[in-house]
């Protein structure tokens, strides 16, 4: 067990299936978990019955990416109802998505893109994210958290930053932030010159204090040439772990996770950096109220 594992910050990490055996029968080492909602959407089966396991020792997150809060289209019923009874089977603590589309038509076909596609920061597109947010919420009965994305291209119908545009998005829907360090970091890369810590103090210096409900970490391949990938393949780089601790002292507590989707490691890697995201937290937050505390991360 890990020795910094009785803390008051909550640390976790994304559960994924080759994973699923290691959570289950290894000590307690992360505060919670957090898996897609759209790969436990079936009736039943194998990996819902070990979520319901899981669930009866963590608390769980549901992350979904299909739901798209950004798209001119409706959400499907369908997609909404079976999203409430995982809801209700799993009683999440947090419930989240991405400020992307997703759906849209084609030949009078409604149709999914498979991707978390960007969106324009207009004022048209943000009275849309609203409203199929406040639809969401009340159709759920839960507020949201929604999470900024990496886009591999601008806009430049654009009149709002994305901070802008989410800053906006918490305040008109009582929604909350979810912030991803890395999906900023990606973007600075690819194109704000590549300055990520100045592009994340930036970034966070637009939100509202208490907008913020969890942050995610990651890392990404850095390719020598060409654009950047949120592939989610590697530590969490240099860089994030920086802008992390700007984070924390801008919205204090967070509940942060540790997102690993690509070349997935041993399950005691994951724990590491979860516990690294502890350790500077815990540094960080004590840091706040007592100067005297210090130490590094590197």
């Amino acid at each position: 067990m890990s020795a910094t594992w009785q803390s008051d910050v909550l640390v976790g990490v994304g559960l994924r299936h080759p994973h699923f055996a290691d959570i289950l029968t290894s000590d307690k080492t992360v505060d919670f978990v957090e898996v897609h909602s759209e790969n436990f959407f079936s009736d039943g089966g194998a990996a819902l019955s070990v979520l319901r396991q899981v669930r009866e020792r963590y608390p769980v997150s549901l992350h979904s990416t299909s739901m798209g809060l950004g798209s001119h289209q409706n959400i499907p019923v369908d997609y909404l109802n079976r999203l409430k009874r995982l809801m209700n089977d799993i009683d999440p603590f947090l419930m989240s998505e991405h400020a992307c589309f997703t759906w849209g038509q084609q030949q009078g076909q409604l149709i999914h893109s498979g991707d978390l596609l960007p969106i324009a920061h207009t004022r048209q597109n943000l009275k849309v994210i609203c409203e199929q947010i406040e639809r969401v919420q009340d159709f759920l009965g839960r507020h949201l958290v929604i999470e900024n994305v990496s886009a591999y291209v601008q806009f430049a119908e654009s009149y709002l930053s994305e901070a802008e545009f989410l800053a906006q998005v918490a305040m008109q829907t009582d929604a909350k932030i979810l912030l991803d360090l890395n999906n900023i970091a990606v973007n600075s890369l690819n194109f704000e010159q590549g300055d990520v810590v100045g592009s994340i103090n930036d970034y966070i210096d637009v939100l509202p204090l208490d907008s913020v409900a969890q942050i995610h970490l990651a890392g990404a391949t850095i390719p020598e040439q060409g654009m950047v990938i949120d592939d989610h393949a590697c530590p969490v780089t240099r860089d994030v772990w920086r802008g992390y601790e700007l984070a924390l002292k801008r919205f204090g507590n967070v509940p942060t996770l540790v997102e690993w989707d690509t070349n997935l490691p041993e399950w005691s890697v994951l724990v590491g950096e979860a516990d690294k995201a502890r350790a500077i937290a815990n540094r960080v937050l004590d840091k706040e109220v007592n100067p005297v505390v210090g130490g590094s991360y590197e």
